[in-house]
């Protein structure tokens, strides 16, 4: 089976680790199980570090460790050229830009901070595909 392609934005990827409930955490053991590839660029994993490690978000820190070392060690990982199309929120431009380079979906919570496009989808979205 080849993996699909998947670029977490820095929400999901919070949501997964602060419940193993959710469908962000069905996403992530995805990716442990080598069911999909995690798309990561230098830039991703600035923002995942400034977000993970954040105290009111009640992550351990131990946690974040192990799952920025997985994606680093398992994921892939890319340069994009910064793009110059508009975005709401310029910190996302990173996610977007990864995920067009490397023909990969894009998982958010927050789709109205990117453009409209069929490649941008929630966790619910991504899950039933």
């Amino acid at each position: 089976m080849i993996p699909t392609y998947v670029v977490l934005d820095t929400n999901v990827l919070a949501s997964a680790l602060m419940s193993s409930l959710g469908n962000p955490a069905k996403i992530f053991k995805m990716f442990l199980t080598e069911a999909l590839k995690l798309i990561y660029s230098e830039d991703i994993i600035a923002e995942y570090e400034d977000v993970l490690y954040r105290p009111r978000l009640r992550i351990l820190a131990e946690d974040a460790d192990i799952v920025l070392m997985a994606i680093r060690q398992h994921g892939e990982l890319v340069a994009p050229t910064p793009s110059t199309f508009p975005m709401t929120d310029e910190d996302d431009r990173c996610f977007y830009d990864a995920a067009k380079i490397a023909a990969a979906y894009l998982v958010t919570g927050n789709t109205r901070h990117f453009p409209a496009e069929s490649f941008i989808l929630t966790p619910a979205e991504f899950l039933q595909l």
